[in-house]
């Protein structure tokens, strides 16, 4: 009895004891948030990975507790992302994420600068020129993590019937025809290659003057599921507000590329218009469809081809002036600078970008920055698509002629902004298109353009495109 007795009392003690370390030990646990939606991330099968990896951290960690949250969808995510900023609820952590999602939100990112100083991260991991994407004049707001370069598509199987040799898959490489003949592999050469492609219900090729542009069976080109300052892009960046002086001029380059496409939709007739592109011919997406002999797009669209049955490859893109321009995505997690827990929240972000990172960019369908790590995605790309022929060494040597500035780098009113520009992309390819003044019309996009941005006033801490173009230029 005194036995039992003594060892209830030691367990009541011992209880007692662990109930007044308790509390203690709870408020020395740390919560990093981590919001996920303003890129991807929504979908059903990245949630069950995403809660596998905070399962996996918070296992490791007892000391930090990492909480996922994970917007709708991609579409309510900026307002759901807004609420929790002004509530003083914002996350840590927000991710993937692109560009274009960043800069909604272009003043509430944390410079990680001062966090690679303190803690010794090796960003020499990761190729210069894809860290320099995120160096801007407020400091180093990501690091890299996902990239998606773009180059072109083709569809073997089209050229093969048609008997026309395929575009080059080295940069720098002569476009060699079918005779022999050697010409630049430039915008102009993809055209004329483009139209012999391009071929209408009567069997005849937008080279033939019996061709019917209303009755198109099979296009040679088409920027796949682009945006405006994507496509002016493929002619080389261009910086089109000059914050110094706070004006806003076209550059001749995308001037250049805006007449090119114009032609190409309407003189030529090898680019489909909006129309083509929404009708069944082209479904479900304009080169998966099959109808399509080449198309300009990200790696991120290997997304979308599983109803491709040709047999397809992918080349180098076109010079224009002698220099090939290759436009960009890339995604990654960001701090929010309101972070009350900066180095447990950076420790977070290193675990994303590190042991975690290959089940997340398996899942995102994302190239990893990180070089060592690519193979692996490599092989399940081939194991997706059998019927192709991916050269990984045109992904890779895109990666090394990135656009500067970035396509869509800020600027102020940003999203009002990319409206408008995608407003002059579905005029120039839509039913009126035919009938449209490029050059007029371009003039009214920056007379509008110019309007939206003085609308937002002078702005004290957007990263300017002429900056990020300094800092962002590939060796």
């Amino acid at each position: 009895m005194q036995k039992k007795a003594f060892l209830t009392t030691a367990v009541m003690a011992g209880s007692a004891m662990l109930l007044a370390i308790a509390p203690s030990m709870a408020q020395d646990k740390t919560t990093v948030t981590w919001f996920v939606g303003l890129g991807t991330g929504t979908n059903d099968q990245q949630r069950a990975v995403q809660d596998e990896v905070v399962a996996d951290w918070n296992a490791a960690n007892p000391d930090i507790e990492l909480v996922l949250n994970v917007a709708a969808s991609n579409a309510v995510a900026p307002d759901t992302l807004s609420t929790l900023i002004a509530s003083g609820n914002a996350p840590d952590i927000v991710g993937p994420v692109g560009y274009a999602g960043s800069n909604a939100f272009s003043d509430q990112w944390l410079d990680l600068q001062p966090l690679v100083d303190s803690t010794g991260y090796d960003l020499s991991q990761f190729p210069a020129e894809l860290t320099a994407l995120y160096q801007t004049p407020n400091g180093l707001l990501g690091l890299p993590f996902a990239v998606y370069p773009s180059f072109i598509y083709y569809n073997k199987d089209i050229f093969d019937e048609a008997g026309v040799a395929y575009p080059p898959h080295e940069y720098g490489a002569k476009y060699v025809a079918a005779d022999g003949t050697e010409s630049e592999w430039n915008w102009d050469t993809l055209a004329s290659i483009a139209k012999y492609l391009t071929v209408d219900a009567n069997g005849n090729d937008a080279t033939s003057a019996d061709f019917d542009p209303t009755a198109i069976e099979q296009f040679g080109f088409v920027n796949q599921w682009g945006a405006e300052r994507n496509d002016m892009s493929s002619f080389g960046g261009g910086v089109f507000w000059d914050p110094a002086t706070n004006k806003v001029t076209i550059p001749d380059n995308w001037r250049a590329q805006a007449h090119w496409q114009w032609d190409a939709i309407w003189k030529d007739h090898f680019y489909p218009t909006a129309t083509y592109e929404a009708s069944t011919v082209l479904a479900p997406s304009s080169f998966a469809s099959g109808h399509t002999a080449m198309a300009r797009t990200h790696l991120w669209y290997t997304c979308c081809m599983t109803d491709l049955k040709s047999n397809w490859s992918i080349a180098a893109l076109p010079a224009y002036e002698g220099h090939y321009y290759s436009t960009i995505d890339a995604d990654t997690f960001r701090l929010v600078k309101t972070t009350k827990n900066p180095e447990a929240a950076f420790k977070v972000l290193t675990y994303l970008q590190g042991e975690a990172s290959l089940k997340l960019l398996t899942v995102y369908g994302a190239l990893p920055a990180r070089v060592s790590d690519r193979q692996s995605y490599y092989d399940e790309l081939s194991k997706r698509y059998p019927t192709a022929e991916i050269d990984t060494k045109v992904i890779e040597d895109s990666l090394t002629y990135a656009v500067t500035p970035h396509h869509e780098s800020d600027f102020p009113n940003f999203q009002k902004g990319q409206d408008r520009f995608a407003a002059f992309r579905s005029l120039l390819a839509g039913d009126t298109g035919a009938d449209m003044d490029v050059d007029a019309e371009l003039d009214k996009l920056a007379a509008d353009l110019q309007q939206i941005i003085d609308e937002a006033g002078a702005p004290a801490a957007v990263a300017t495109m002429e900056a990020t173009a300094e800092a962002t230029k590939a060796p």
